[in-house]
């Protein structure tokens, strides 16, 4: 396994036999949306994923794999495979070659090879990578880890409740996954980058402009979780008392914004495609409720946490090539510091506007960064313990209950008390509640 004494190298490097790729592939991520491999029959779909080329399909008896995506045979792309049922001459479900018509099951095991002989026995020695996967709350999640230690699967809250409860995007940014995912858990830009999102965000209060522009330079206090860290930024309130906001960061790659009252709830999931690129996913979701038309538009107009996606893709509309379609008379005359328009393309062109790929050795981190170094630390801690035999944290999903949330509370009141069962899960979805 590489070993790496640089602070960014470890944390960028997720490709195989790398500690934090190691550390990543114990965990079920998100990859694909449910629509994109809508069911059997389904054509298969290329991805990269921790820098591995694969291609996802659904066989005809529904299950779904990720095989590498090259046959075994002449390397091939089986992205121009056909997908077979078991009415197909040799009554095997599975994905066969356009090349040469070599066939493989979910489990990457050839079991056809017309172009040898018919008494040949050499598909039997014959077996490509091939990972697990599973719809799972709106999306195609894989599994890239050791096959005996696979773990249940996430009990995120928006992975339980119904299909109109819930909305789903991702958008691919050109930027490694923890560039991107520290923009999630930094309260403090929100005062700035997001100032103007009170006006135009469409729907709630997802962001009380008053409330953030009236101290900008919040306090943060970070408590580590078994699931991860519990991340509370503190303002001072225009009449007293103190603002919160809390954060729940999930083990790896999972963020809740801080939700205000009892409406919709917002986080993300930043997954490694490879080392200086990811998806953001956006998840907008009600625990109690379907979600209104006003919400549901809100995400497709782009206004808030998703973005407004190039038609049939997952790129945005905004983007690095139109400059985001900044708009200067608006940066100039209004109270939008950036002149783009929405959070989500907000963030994504600061974090691009970085690099592909962040060097903590330039940063210059200040006490409002707290969130980002404890994640920082807490990933590297967990990716060498893992390396040297250890069992990664926030595997288990009952301790992924949690929500986000925030609150106005007096001095005298302890944040983590105040507001622990604002922070619980408890949706009625959940089996056995």
């Amino acid at each position: 396994m590489p070993v790496f004494t640089d602070e960014s190298d470890m944390l960028n490097h997720t490709g195989p036999g790398t500690p934090m790729g190691e550390l990543l592939r114990r965990f079920w991520v998100p990859v694909l949306l449910a629509e994109e491999l809508p069911g059997p029959w389904s054509p298969p779909v290329r991805t990269t994923l921790l820098g591995e080329r694969l291609v996802a399909f659904r066989d005809t008896e529904g299950r779904i794999a990720f095989l590498q995506e090259f046959c075994a045979h002449r390397r091939a792309s089986l992205f121009f495979g056909r997908n077979e049922s078991e009415d197909s001459p040799d009554h095997k479900a599975g994905l066969r070659c356009a090349y040469h018509g070599w066939k493989y099951d979910v489990t990457g095991q050839c079991i056809d090879m017309p172009n040898e002989p018919e008494n040949s026995r050499f598909k039997e020695h014959v077996q490509i990578t091939s990972y697990p996967g599973v719809e799972r709350g709106g999306a195609i999640w894989a599994y890239l880890g050791p096959p005996e230690l696979i773990p249940d699967l996430p009990d995120l809250e928006w992975c339980v409740v119904p299909s109109d409860y819930r909305y789903l995007s991702k958008r691919f940014e050109s930027v490694c996954f923890t560039q991107a995912m520290e923009g999630g858990i930094d309260s403090s830009h929100v005062s700035f980058l997001h100032a103007d999102a009170g006006y135009w965000q469409g729907y709630g209060e997802l962001i009380d402009p008053v409330v953030m522009t009236h101290d900008t330079a919040p306090r943060f206090f970070v408590e580590p979780t078994e699931y991860g860290l519990l991340i509370g930024a503190r303002r001072d309130a225009a009449d007293g008392g103190y603002y919160w906001r809390v954060t729940q960061w999930i083990m790896p790659v999972f963020q809740y914004i801080p939700r205000t009252g009892d409406g919709a709830i917002g986080g993300h999931a930043w997954v490694p495609i490879d080392d200086t690129h990811c998806w953001a996913w956006s998840i907008t979701y009600h625990p109690d409720r379907p979600l209104t038309d006003a919400e549901v538009h809100s995400c497709t107009d782009g206004l808030g946490i998703h973005v407004e996606a190039i038609p049939g893709t997952s790129f945005a509309a905004q983007n690095e090539e139109n400059d985001y379609k900044i708009d200067r008379r608006l940066q100039a005359h209004m109270l939008s510091l950036s002149g783009i328009y929405g959070v989500g393309a907000q963030d994504q062109a600061m974090q691009e506007s970085m690099g592909p790929e962040s060097d903590a050795s330039r940063d210059h981190l200040g006490s409002s960064d707290a969130a980002i170094i404890a994640m920082r630390k807490r990933l590297i801690a967990e990716a060498r313990a893992h390396a040297e035999g250890g069992e990664p944290t926030g595997l288990d999903p009952m301790v992924q209950r949690v929500r986000s949330t925030s609150a106005f509370l007096s001095e005298d009141q302890d944040w983590t008390v105040a507001t622990a069962e604002q922070r619980r899960a408890v949706s009625r979805h959940y089996s056995g509640v």
